[in-house]
């Protein structure tokens, strides 16, 4: 991980940039547009939305008026929970890519668990073997709701979207997720803002002389999570792409680690899904 640029390779070899630009509730479209081509100007080359995120034009647009080659360009988006099942996801990607002004997208993901999963699942199969879709994944998914998943799958998936931070870390799905070569990702790394308040990461700044954002970016790039911090303002999308020049101690990061406490600042997939059959392993 060396710079803004370096990536991860995936279970079918696709390359995923570490750190790539959110933009959830990035609705008015001047501001997704500017702020998206502000993270492309700076350096970025993985960039994250969502039909749900109503802001898929924008993005396109964003993308189109950089001059960044799409190829350069390391595009997400996710199938909504209404929009499941096997026609209707295939809809939903047609929408999707019109909207975003693109042929074919990066990654596509089942943004949560329904009980659908499994036709959206062969609709995301069947689009990538089609070469629509570089690679196909999963966005808050539990153990037991990826095993049900994988027990009609033909192909597995990449990646696995989760809600991680210094309070919500999830050990169980990490280590499942890494046996079965899925890419860990993080949404809401900095907790919607309320990791500022936290005394350890206030000390770690000081220490590191890093901000508390940049502390947290790092830590999740050292676990291994593939991360997406999302911000509108200039000066803060270029601050939080100036992590590769340090390393946090291996001390630090079970500091960080410890604060754990299985807190949720989003949906509970169970309560999602709470009708998934629950798989012993």
């Amino acid at each position: 991980m060396k710079n803004i640029k370096s990536y991860t390779v995936l279970r079918n070899g696709v390359k995923m940039p570490w750190l790539g630009f959110g933009t959830y509730k990035l609705e008015e479209e001047n501001i997704t547009i500017n702020s998206v081509k502000e993270a492309l100007k700076i350096g970025y080359r993985h960039i994250d939305t969502a039909s749900f995120y109503d802001n898929e034009k924008a993005v396109g647009t964003a993308i189109k008026e950089s001059n960044v080659p799409r190829e350069e360009i390391f595009l997400v988006s996710k199938v909504w929970k209404t929009d499941q099942g096997y026609e209707k996801t295939l809809k939903a990607f047609e929408s999707s890519i019109k909207k975003l002004g693109t042929d074919y997208l990066d990654l596509y993901l089942i943004h949560w668990p329904s009980k659908m999963q499994k036709e959206t699942w062969k609709a995301l199969e069947k689009l990538y073997k089609e070469k629509r879709i570089r690679a196909i994944g999963v966005s808050n998914f539990t153990v037991n709701q990826l095993k049900n998943l994988m027990e009609d799958a033909e192909i597995m998936p990449a990646v696995n979207q989760i809600e991680f931070h210094p309070k919500l870390i999830q050990n169980r799905l990490i280590e499942f997720c890494k046996n079965k070569n899925i890419q860990l990702e993080a949404w809401s790394p900095l907790m919607r803002g309320k990791v500022f308040k936290i005394q350890l990461l206030k000390d770690l700044s000081l220490k590191y002389e890093k901000t508390i954002a940049q502390i947290i970016l790092k830590w999740n790039l050292q676990m291994g999570f593939v991360t997406i911090p999302k911000s509108t303002t200039p000066w803060r999308i270029k601050e939080n792409a100036d992590i590769f020049d340090f390393k946090l101690t291996i001390e630090d990061i079970n500091k960080i680690n410890s604060l754990n406490e299985g807190l949720r600042i989003g949906s509970d997939p169970d309560k999602v899904y709470e009708c998934i059959e629950i798989i012993k392993d």
